[in-house]
């Protein structure tokens, strides 16, 4: 387990501890879907190896990939906010190694550990900030005209 990075980085040892013993590892081919957006979002993983796109679905075009994740970052949080529905899509970039975890497993610790869930929703609430930025900055890329994407100050 690599400390220090993402959401290990963020997290106590003891914190750790109780995350990673409820941790599955898992695998995922190139190119293998591991959800797509509008499924139901009851996981999430924290990447050992690899890489993972996520990407939007853009009606009449070719999925946007909106970000690539690799390892020590969390991908899916969707699982924390109701309804727990992805909001993007994922797909291994190459031949990935996670941990899993089970959302209900996570929310039942952090009922438990008052701490735990406090740091782990200010986790996460900074991989949403990040991850919406990054689709904004994205979609502007493609979509917007020349210097649309200039942020007002």
């Amino acid at each position: 387990m690599a400390v220090g990075r993402g959401v290990f980085g963020a997290l106590t040892k003891d914190h750790r501890d109780q995350l990673m013993s409820l941790a599955r590892e898992v695998s995922f081919a190139t190119g293998e879907r591991i959800f797509n957006e509008g499924g139901k979002a009851d996981r999430f993983w924290i990447i050992r190896t690899g890489t993972v796109t996520l990407d939007l679905h853009v009606p009449g075009r070719r999925a946007a990939v909106i970000e690539t994740l690799g390892a020590g970052e969390m991908l899916g949080w969707s699982w924390l906010i109701p309804p727990p529905h992805w909001h993007l899509g994922a797909e291994a970039g190459g031949p990935v190694l996670a941990y899993e975890f089970d959302a209900a497993e996570i929310r039942a610790l952090c009922e438990k550990d008052p701490a735990l869930d406090h740091a782990l929703c200010v986790y996460v609430a900074k991989v949403i900030a990040d991850r919406l930025r990054a689709a904004r900055v994205r979609l502007l890329d493609l979509y917007a005209p020349y210097g649309a994407g200039d942020v007002p100050r």
